[in-house]
């Protein structure tokens, strides 16, 4: 049983993950109430908020929508100091995410992975591994399909994407395997201090035991100061050469050294290092998880880079355009530029709150860097006097300036290290405009210099 009928829930913010809570909560017999800071007019799908028979608040969060409440559950979107609720925390009402709420409805084991860049890629290769077993699996949470919707659906077993909002807000997620893939600043805006965030992260394995497996990022210093800490199975993962009871890479080919036989998993069909150090923790995972390893090996043979994580998206005049769109902090900007020499960097947009001076490290590989958005004062700050550096109004223009700063045969690669929010919808649409402008760029006549 779920232990969710007849209590008084406050949902506060609605958007799929507080939609997905609200329509699992009142089909379990919870009393739903709806808070959203929005009017109805600006959300989509509230007509199907209203088809669920539970009590709206529409335009903002009142202390007295707590009134009578048993639970409060939020929204990702809604930081944990947002007055709604600091007030809920000051009444003493427990406050859930909606993952909270999916553990407390599954039945079926899960693979849950955390971290701050990689998530989605690995989720993507664990869900694969296990459908390639032969199990009825989905991937699902901070993914896109909520964690409580698939967690009613009866499958077999589940890899969920769990992100540090999710987390925070937790009593009772308990994977049989959790991962850990790394650990940088990010979202100190929401977290307030880099503690919390890391508190936050750490709490994947919290209610974890004897019989449950954690996999950290051997090659992630700071991660695998967390990882150490998990009071169950600790396997590892890394880039190198692995010991025994661990996955990485052997001449190139991905191999395991979990059990006393060498194990060949073989080589990610494409991407770069990150990508690759995706592979090696979905086939710790999914292995700790007691899949076979032919499943393992086609499983993450089926999976290619996600969009906006590290395309060629256009080739001009012998310079490569690469679209990281999704690199929004400097841990994921650096990693985008593993390897890489000649580059013209285009970064900047929305720090939320983050230190961005790591990205200085950058310099050895750089040919240029151009800014943009509300960051591009730090970014130049950071450049200036090492490189070339120049300020965009647009993605566009940064385009443009780009590829008039590099040499030939270099890269201008898009890994902003920041948000988008500033100036687009999202990261998507960020690196959309981006490859939009490179492939005019690369079709134009006499668009770059001989």
């Amino acid at each position: 049983m779920s232990g969710l009928a007849g209590l008084q829930v406050l949902v506060v913010g609605v958007g799929v993950s507080g939609l997905a809570a609200a329509r699992v909560l009142a089909e379990e017999g919870a009393r739903v109430r709806v808070s959203e800071r929005r009017p109805g007019s600006e959300v989509e799908g509230a007509d199907a908020i209203g088809d669920l028979g539970v009590e709206v608040f529409w335009g903002g969060h009142d202390p007295s929508h707590l009134d009578g409440a048993d639970v409060v559950v939020a929204s990702p979107g809604v930081p944990e100091h947002a007055p709604i609720l600091r007030e809920a925390l000051h009444r003493g009402v427990p406050v859930w995410s909606e993952l909270e709420v999916g553990a407390r409805v599954c039945s079926a084991p899960y693979v849950a992975i955390t971290g701050t860049n990689g998530k989605t890629t690995t989720t993507e290769m664990v869900a694969a591994s296990m459908r390639e077993s032969g199990m009825d699996a989905v991937a699902c949470g901070n993914i896109g399909y909520p964690f409580s919707l698939a967690a009613r659906e009866g499958h077999a077993a589940l890899a969920v994407e769990a992100s540090s909002f999710q987390l925070r807000f937790h009593r009772s997620f308990r994977p049989r395997v959790s991962v850990l893939l790394n650990l940088s600043p990010d979202h100190l805006d929401w977290h307030g201090t880099l503690d919390a965030y890391r508190s936050a992260k750490a709490r994947i394995f919290e209610l974890q035991g004897p019989g449950d497996t954690h996999v950290g990022n051997r090659d992630d210093a700071p991660g695998a100061r967390v990882s150490r800490g998990a009071p169950c199975t600790l396997t590892w993962f890394r880039l190198g050469r692995p010991e025994e009871g661990e996955v990485g890479y052997e001449d190139g080919s991905l191999v395991s050294r979990m059990s006393e036989t060498r194990t060949e998993l073989r080589v990610p069909a494409a991407g770069g290092a990150g990508f690759r150090a995706d592979a090696a923790a979905a086939g710790a995972a999914s292995l700790a998880f007691g899949i076979d390893a032919a499943a393992v090996r086609r499983g993450i043979a089926g999976i290619r880079p996600l969009p906006h994580r590290g395309q060629v998206v256009a080739t001009h005049d012998s310079i490569r355009f690469v679209d990281d769109s999704k690199a929004t902090n400097p841990h994921a900007a650096l990693a985008a530029l593993q390897g890489l020499t000649d580059v013209v960097l285009i970064a900047g947009g929305l720090s939320k709150g983050v230190d961005l001076s790591p990205l200085a490290a950058a310099t050895p590989s750089l040919a240029a860097v151009v800014s943009m958005g509300e960051a591009a004062p730090q970014i130049e700050a950071l450049f200036e006097g090492a490189v070339p550096v120049r300020r965009a109004s647009s993605v566009e223009e940064a385009v443009t300036l780009a590829a008039d700063l590099a040499p030939s045969g270099g890269t201008v690669l898009l890994a902003p290290a920041c948000a988008s929010q500033d100036m687009f919808r999202d990261y998507r649409e960020r690196g959309d405009r981006f490859a939009d402008a490179a492939r005019k760029l690369s079709h134009s006549q006499g668009a770059r210099r001989g």
